[in-house]
């Protein structure tokens, strides 16, 4: 039997199969019972390391960190955030990254940075004006926590950054993740980070879902000593942008010939089904102004925040208990599928709610994201 019959067989296996390639074309002799049987045969090694626990072993991790870094050090993203280490820099992208696509923490980053270019402005600005160059990413509890450590920072610690991950934990809004990402990419502590991306890229390479403990145990045995930081966001960028959700593109993985899997697992958690409602909103628009409402500061969900005021309709209202509906639009907050609609009429029914504002002073109040959502469509804001 060829060797190449069977090299062509395996390949197509390990990888073809998972990364939807075509089967290879076989000679009409090659007998079928003899390639089942090599396929099946498990792949040995000299010094008895199997693949399912292949990073168990110092050498296989040493080759995992090189072949990783190397390929990071090549395809690396060009993200403003990676031009320096600066430690306020780093921890002001680790936190606008979390739970939020890069694309849209880029530009907010830039702007942001503009306004508050260091530590010691963030820690004297109102939390509004915070609030309102947040407003847009989301999970406003990130921006509170963050004035919070500035202050911290900018007061308690005399302007100095803490330098070890432990340290960084001490502060508002940092959890493990975040201190062990800022730690070792300014600072570069040996700690290891375990995000979404590189739990999907462990599951993998030992192909099972494995607890969060054991991902973590995993991360810290294979971290770099040398470069812990530039490692970490090789492993990020890895599940970012190679083994990604659904399917991995194992054909462009540096990593590949230490993975289990090389393909997706199956099973796995399934997305929470999300609830729908309906909302109605007024845009009272006029003189260059706008109407908004200021949500209760006791409120769970962006409190002191501003949006449009909301008109209650009833539900299955028709004809005059229904309002004119100028412009609809989707909008998802957490595990909620938003169908807004807005009306573009002011509001009778007694005494109107919040101010009138100028459209020249929005972009120094807190809005919410739908809010800022409807005024672009509304092509009031840019």
């Amino acid at each position: 039997m060829s060797r190449l019959i069977v090299g062509r067989v395996l390949a197509w296996f390990t990888l073809g199969s998972a990364c939807k390639l075509d089967p290879p074309e076989l000679p009409i002799k090659a007998p079928l019972s003899k390639i089942e049987e090599m396929v099946a045969r498990p792949k040995s090694s000299s010094k008895g390391t199997s693949r399912e626990n292949m990073l168990d072993d110092s050498k296989s991790r040493a080759v995992f960190r090189r072949a990783l870094l190397k390929w990071y050090d090549a395809n690396k993203r060009d993200l403003p955030w990676r031009k320096d280490r600066d430690p306020y820099r780093v921890w002001l992208s680790e936190i606008m990254l979390q739970q939020t696509r890069v694309a849209a923490v880029i530009e907010k980053y830039n702007l942001f940075l503009k306004l508050f270019p260091n530590v010691e402005e963030l820690a004297t600005a109102s939390l509004p004006a915070v609030l309102a160059a947040w407003s847009g990413l989301g999970y406003y509890r990130r921006a509170r926590a963050l004035h919070h450590a500035a202050r911290t920072i900018a007061q308690d610690l005399r302007g100095k950054f803490p330098q070890t991950a432990e340290a960084w934990r001490e502060l508002p809004g940092i959890g493990r993740y975040t201190s062990a990402a800022i730690a070792s990419i300014a600072f570069g502590e040996k700690a290891a980070v375990v995000d979404g991306n590189v739990k999907r890229v462990v599951d993998r390479l030992l192909g099972r879902r494995l607890p969060v403990k054991e991902v973590w145990a995993h991360a810290e045995d294979l971290v770099s000593s040398k470069r812990p930081g530039d490692f970490n966001q090789a492993m990020m960028e890895l599940g970012a942008t190679v083994c990604v959700p659904g399917e991995p593109k194992c054909l462009r993985c540096p990593v590949v010939k230490l993975c289990t899997k090389r393909g997706n697992l199956p099973g796995g958690a399934k997305s929470a089904k999300l609830s729908k409602t309906t909302v109605f909103y007024s845009l009272d628009h006029r003189n260059g102004k706008i109407r908004l409402a200021q949500r209760s500061k006791d409120v769970s969900v962006m409190p002191d925040m501003w949006e449009l005021p909301e008109i209650v309709v009833p539900e299955g209202a028709t004809g005059v208990a229904s309002p004119t509906v100028w412009l609809k639009l989707k909008h998802g907050i957490m595990a909620t599928d938003y169908d807004v609609r807005v009306v573009r009429e002011t509001l009778s029914n007694g005494k109107k709610p919040g101010r009138r504002i100028p459209v020249d002073q929005l972009h120094a109040i807190p809005l919410t994201g739908l809010a800022r959502k409807i005024l672009k469509a509304a092509q009031i804001l840019d």
